[in-house]
């Protein structure tokens, strides 16, 4: 981390969590963030889905909700940008406080509630930034089909992004978890499949699973996303469990991401490396090199991250992918892609 980046940092942690989210996004596009572009070499390089990436380090959706620091994302490290949730109208939310830094625990928790400008205003922002980037598919709180929205956000946005990822595992909009469900969640890709299918360049579709899932639920949300063609899983998306934490709002409400969902979701990851061969991509706590490794091992063909910024920095993401690209040399794999699953055992 820059010497710059350690005061601007600690600056931000004089000021509210989310007034802090918004300053880092405005220094971003004042030109304050890193320069260097996505780190890559021989073993970094990825193919997942079709889609070619650097690395496999990506951004999380929610870090930029409304496409509004995509140029300068896309002058970092990562390897690929996922932005969002997007819904079909503007929505704001739930009301604030709605983000909370645990620090003692490396984490955070988070109740916004799919706030964010409405499809229209991300399209025409996602119409103008020239490189590749997902689209995190959100649905408005008070629709009268929320299964509906998410395929009128990809129609609306789909001819502008490179892939998009379904999101129907969002603590912090009532019920819509219950889309995660074997029927509901069928009839739901169907429809969004359907949409895809009418694009003129029809796009990879992932979908973002909770971590609270059974091993029922687990083997339903496989089945389905195969039956559906999808192309890919993101496990996983925030947690309602508090277990172990020490931060003094560990008891807010919503959802808890950072270093505590590390454990859960990669042994989510590997459990559902078993149920299907679809790629897969790792979320929930990584925040080093080793931590990428081992959800890469676990069954993991990329994986993202966001909370860990909070207290790293965009610096952090180069450090993690050229510790990934030591680690890989270091074990004899020619290629990330060689590295996947290797270590599931060590999570089942």
């Amino acid at each position: 981390m820059s010497r710059m980046e350690q005061v601007g940092l600690r600056l931000l942690r004089r000021v509210d969590p989310e007034t802090a989210h918004g300053l880092a996004l405005k220094a971003l596009n004042a030109g304050l963030g890193p320069k260097g572009g996505p780190v890559s070499s021989d073993r970094l390089h990825t193919q997942v889905a079709g889609l070619d990436w650097p690395n496999p380090i990506g951004l999380a959706a929610g870090f930029d909700k409304n496409a509004t620091a995509l140029r300068a994302l896309g002058r970092t490290a990562f390897g690929f940008l996922e932005v969002g949730a997007a819904t079909p109208l503007p929505q704001p939310g739930n009301p604030r406080p709605r983000l909370f830094r645990l620090a003692q625990d490396r984490a955070a928790i988070n109740r916004f509630g799919f706030n964010n400008d409405g499809m229209e205003d991300i399209a025409a922002r996602l119409a103008l930034y020239p490189g590749p980037v997902g689209l995190n598919l959100g649905a408005n709180k008070d629709s009268a089909d929320r299964a509906a929205d998410f395929a009128t956000v990809l129609t609306r946005c789909g001819p502008h992004i490179s892939f998009a990822t379904v999101n129907v595992s969002s603590p912090n909009t009532e019920r819509l978890r219950d889309l995660q469900g074997k029927a509901a969640l069928s009839a739901l890709l169907t429809g969004v499949m359907v949409a895809n299918a009418r694009l003129a360049r029809p796009l990879p579709v992932f979908l973002k699973i909770a971590p609270d899932l059974d091993e029922t639920g687990l083997a339903d949300v496989a089945e389905v996303a195969v039956q559906q063609g999808l192309s890919g899983i993101i496990a996983t998306n925030t947690t309602l469990a508090r277990d172990g934490l020490s931060s003094p709002h560990k008891g807010e409400a919503g959802g808890l991401s950072g270093q505590p969902l590390f454990q859960t979701s990669t042994r989510t990851l590997a459990r559902l490396s078993t149920l299907t061969d679809l790629p897969l991509i790792g979320v929930g706590g990584v925040g080093s090199p080793e931590q990428a490794y081992a959800k890469i091992r676990a069954g993991a063909s990329a994986v993202q991250l966001y909370t860990a910024l909070v207290y790293g920095g965009l610096g952090l993401v180069d450090k993690i992918a050229r510790g990934l690209d030591g680690l890989l040399q270091r074990d004899g794999f020619a290629n990330v892609a060689d590295a996947v699953g290797t270590g599931r055992g060590d999570w089942l």
